[in-house]
């Protein structure tokens, strides 16, 4: 059995201000709708189902994230995870230039939980809180492979 990733979904509290943070990261807006209807319903589970949603994808053309804005049932808040609980842990980038991506990120209020570590001689990244609390990691190769 083949299989590939397809995307990766994220509920958020405001559609808009998230496609604005991941666009000004790099993501481009492949397609936006409004769904609804029985087969939402049956596909998502929830009776009523109702929610605004965006495709976006990455530079490469291999990365996707689905975002969800639900307008029935009403979007549930919760406490953002934390890096350490079990389930849906974080999204993450890699990036030519991660000064200039927390750069892009703050203009958005969003700033490094801790700071920036360095991975060995690998890696310099951090993990960030984006809109709608969710965890996001930008990493920044040090050494392109050969």
């Amino acid at each position: 059995m083949a299989i590939t990733l397809e995307n990766v979904g994220i509920a958020v509290r405001d559609i808009e201000a998230a496609i604005s943070f991941f666009t000004d990261l790099g993501l481009t807006v492949l397609g936006r709708d409004t769904v609804r209807g029985e087969w939402t319903d049956t596909a998502v589970g929830l009776d009523g189902n109702h929610a605004r949603i965006a495709m976006l994808g990455t530079p490469d053309g291999h990365g996707r994230l689905e975002l969800f804005e639900y307008i029935h049932p009403e979007a549930i808040e919760t406490e953002p995870t934390r890096p350490n609980e079990i389930g849906m842990h974080r999204v993450a980038f890699s990036v030519d230039d991660l000064d200039a991506a927390l750069a892009t990120a703050a203009r958005h209020g969003c700033r490094p939980l801790r700071g920036v570590a360095t991975y060995g001689d690998v890696y310099r990244l951090t993990y960030l809180r984006g809109p709608s609390g969710i965890l996001v990691m930008l990493a920044e190769e040090l050494k392109k492979q050969e």
